[in-house]
């Protein structure tokens, strides 16, 4: 399920949007601010980022540059009152990949999320290369770069380094990890994915200072740079 950032301080309007977003099988959180949607949107991952321009700490315009400047891929959409041709110039200068006035009708917001989050899956598509904090993964060649030192990983390390960089800054359960790496159902009395995550450590973290790979205890595994 795609998770979508809804910032807007208008309780009122952040509920109807949240309502009809979920209505529509999407995974939604709200921030009532500039600040903590900007730090949300920076310490998560979410596939979309639905903003108002004017809010309380921080506006949408200063909030879409700063999460530009770290998550330059995920699509954004400006909401707001502000309707002229400059207001629309404005934001798109600051990064917006779409722009509704309100009042609109959230079926319209439904085709504009699905529009973005296709191409977005094409682009992803066309790249073949995931990229995260220095460390590179060619799907075609299957080679990994870190800091542009090649990195020789098995077909098994390979398959695991890749689910986890295709969902970074999500907790991964062994379950899920198990599931989707493995095809298999995970055997709670064996520790095979915890032997596989420490193979990985070693070859992706144990050369560079800032470390990728991180365990939630009781949780499973995060892949985040926390520094960011």
């Amino acid at each position: 399920m795609n998770k979508i950032l809804i910032i807007e301080d208008e309780q009122r309007v952040a509920e109807l949007i949240k309502q009809g977003l979920e209505e529509q099988g999407f995974v939604t959180t709200i921030a009532n601010d500039g600040q903590t949607g900007k730090q949300l949107a920076i310490d998560n991952h979410y596939d979309i980022i639905i903003t108002d321009i004017i809010l309380p700490k921080m506006n949408g315009i200063d909030l879409c540059r700063e999460v530009r400047l770290q998550k330059p891929k995920i699509p954004i959409i400006m909401l707001t009152a502000l309707g002229t041709t400059d207001d629309k110039v404005e934001g798109f200068d600051a990064g917006a990949d779409d722009y509704l006035v309100k009042p609109f009708d959230l079926r319209e917001l439904h085709v504009r999320i699905r529009a973005l989050l296709k191409r977005n899956q094409t682009n992803n598509l066309q790249g073949f290369i995931l990229k995260y904090s220095g460390l590179e993964l060619n799907l075609n060649t299957k080679i990994v770069k870190r800091d542009d030192k090649e990195i020789s990983l098995t077909p098994k390390e390979l398959k695991l380094l890749e689910y986890m960089m295709q969902n970074p800054e999500r907790v991964l359960s062994r379950t899920e990890i198990a599931e989707q790496v493995w095809d298999t159902t995970f055997d709670t009395g064996t520790n095979f994915i915890d032997v596989y995550m420490n193979y990985l450590r070693k070859k992706v973290d144990k050369d560079f200072y800032v470390k990728l790979i991180h365990t939630k205890p009781g949780l499973g595994f995060i892949f985040k740079n926390y520094s960011l």
